[in-house]
């Protein structure tokens, strides 16, 4: 087992994956082992289908099961250079749900309802630049550009560089915290100075706030980001440009936007009314 995983994790390297990535692939790759006991240069195409419909039939998300699907797919075709049968293993179709939205005083409340500068500062990074929570972690000290007002993100999802926004008042946050913390390489370092924060516990820090503000929706620290982005479109920001902030690979990643916020917003106006003003005309 442990040889197969290991020439896994070398070829996704090699491919330039995320650890993020390995570790998910590797751990459904050893599940699809274990549940069969067998190697899986033993087994083939019925194994897979078998697997991938045990692991449907538990009731997990579409994206989980496609993340599956996606890494023994990579298992097979790559790690043991055999075919896959796109036919007779097809992807599960994705759920189509729109994310979660704060609305501006909401995100206020949260902001408001965090009484440790360090954490208040992770979170309004977060929303201010638009990040992932991975990002928020992996941030340096020199990431911070105040002289052209940016946040330099390194390596998003992807692999991608890109800048995105920094506020007048997120700086001063931000030069608030330095003050009293003195980070010298990771900007939110974790209980090591040469380490950064945890994603676990910035999304901790975040569900506290949530709780504290009274705030009833299924929000996640990810939700900041989505906030970020329906916000800009809010304020009138094209969806190219908010494309470019989020790091986003495909403008259709950034287009669902369109459907969270107000129709006043887009300027769009109800048929009804339409009816409405050329009954009076």
């Amino acid at each position: 087992m442990y040889q197969f995983i290991e020439k896994m994790t070398d070829d996704m390297q090699l491919r330039g994956f995320s650890p993020k990535t390995i570790y998910a692939y590797t751990a459904h790759a050893s599940s699809f082992e274990e549940h069969f006991g067998k190697h899986p240069a033993q087994m083939g195409e019925n194994q897979v289908r078998q697997y991938l419909l045990h692991v449907i039939s538990q009731g997990i998300s579409s994206s989980y099961a496609n993340g599956c699907y996606s890494a023994l797919r990579f298992l097979y075709e790559t790690t043991l250079g055999k075919e896959w049968n796109f036919k007779n293993i097809p992807r599960s179709k994705k759920q189509s749900k729109l994310p979660v939205v704060l609305s501006l005083q909401e995100v206020l409340s949260i902001f408001n309802a965090v009484s440790n500068l360090k954490h208040k500062a992770i979170l309004m990074t977060t929303y201010d630049a638009g990040l992932r929570v991975s990002e928020t972690a992996n941030l340096l000290l020199s990431d911070i550009d105040s002289s052209r007002m940016s946040i330099f993100v390194r390596q998003g999802k992807g692999q991608r560089d890109r800048y995105s926004l920094l506020s007048h008042a997120n700086l001063l946050l931000l030069r608030e915290y330095w003050r009293q913390y003195k980070p010298s390489s990771y900007l939110f370092p974790g209980s090591s100075p040469e380490k950064p924060i945890s994603c676990r516990t910035i999304q901790q820090v975040f569900y506290d706030a949530r709780k504290k503000a009274g705030i009833q929706k299924k929000a996640s620290v990810h939700s900041l980001r989505h906030s970020f982005a329906s916000h800009l479109l809010e304020a009138g920001t094209d969806l190219f440009r908010i494309q470019q902030l989020l790091g986003h690979f495909n403008l259709e990643t950034t287009s669902r936007y369109l459907h969270m916020v107000q129709p006043k917003v887009l300027q769009v106006k109800s048929p009804l009314d339409l009816l409405e003003d050329n009954s009076d005309a």
